[in-house]
């Protein structure tokens, strides 16, 4: 089946400005889920207009997990449908390291740019950003730029802070965005003991004897999981209609794959997919996973000369 996606980006107008899909979350078993925690706030619970909300995925783990469904761990390299896609592989003695696609902050990594002995993206990036030293940062060479060593970075965003690159001003926001809430919730609140079957009343300060904790979960009316995508933001880039194909195309692939494939986020928050829908544009069909898996390698070879290197991957030797 071909896949549609001129409601998204017509040829003739500018189309419309935001993609945004909500999926219908529930646990698998049961009711209670256990939501992120962060230092020194634990779970972040909120009032809003319809009731008291729980942040379940916090945007930038959303993030995370949305590069996550595109990598295989076992093969260390993208998942066979997005192989030839451009990224960068940071090797140690022959062996892989890490990538731009499993870094938290992508190029940005220390990995990639700080090697004592390979300098060769670094140097690749400061050469081609040379122009935008001073002055505005024009972001469509940026985009280009981007494009050739890392195309994920067009939709996750970065920030190349380093003071040689164009003075530490590089940066794209997020052009493809995601969270999980929880609506109208309660605390379900438990616990249990860490059992010391050898001396239960030992130093627990050194691991010894019984320990109890408490422990809260959560049960919520609804859990939600949102995201949008900024097709303005992908047009705005400028890098064309084959570009902007792969990019939407990669987003939905992402959406897709961590909503059939990546919802067990915790031990205790595990979540299945009860509705999905778009709200806007609307009319717009969801292409399914298996649809986007058969389209992508065609629309990433239509890309193929965009990339620095044949294959997509630039390598860099990482010396500490």
């Amino acid at each position: 089946m071909t896949i549609d996606l001129s409601t998204l980006l017509p040829a003739k107008d500018r189309g419309p400005s935001r993609l945004l899909i909500e999926a219908e979350l529930a646990p698998v078993q049961g009711a209670r889920f256990q939501p992120t925690g962060f230092p020194d706030l634990g779970a972040a619970v909120f009032d809003a207009h319809d009731g008291t909300r729980l942040i379940v995925e916090s945007a930038q783990s959303v993030a995370n997990r949305l590069e996550s469904v595109c990598w295989d761990v076992a093969a260390n390299d993208l998942v066979p449908p997005l192989r030839g896609l451009s990224y960068v592989r940071v090797e140690q003695g022959g062996s892989f390291l890490t990538s731009s696609v499993t870094e938290s902050h992508r190029l940005n990594s220390p990995y990639i740019l700080e090697s004592k002995a390979d300098k060769s993206v670094f140097e690749a990036l400061k050469n081609e950003t040379e122009a935008m030293k001073e002055g505005p940062v024009d972001r469509r060479r940026l985009a280009g730029v981007l494009l050739k060593y890392d195309a994920s970075s067009l939709l996750h965003g970065v920030f190349l802070a380093k003071k040689e690159l164009a003075g530490g001003r590089l940066r794209l926001e997020r052009a493809l965005s995601g969270f999980v809430e929880a609506i109208n919730v309660r605390v379900a609140a438990s616990g249990g003991v860490k059992l010391d079957h050898v001396n239960p009343s030992g130093d627990a300060k050194k691991g010894f004897g019984n320990v109890p904790f408490q422990r809260d979960e959560y049960t919520a009316e609804r859990i939600v999981a949102y995201f949008a995508v900024d097709l303005r933001q992908i047009r705005g880039y400028g890098l064309g209609p084959e570009v902007e194909r792969l990019l939407v195309g990669l987003a939905l692939y992402k959406i897709q794959a961590f909503l059939e494939e990546g919802l067990r986020l915790r031990t205790a928050c595990d979540l299945d997919v009860r509705e999905l829908m778009v709200t806007r544009p609307e009319g717009f069909q969801l292409p399914t996973l298996d649809e986007l898996r058969a389209a992508l390698p065609g629309w990433i070879e239509a890309c193929a000369d965009r990339f620095a290197q044949p294959g997509g991957v630039v390598r860099v030797a990482y010396v500490a």
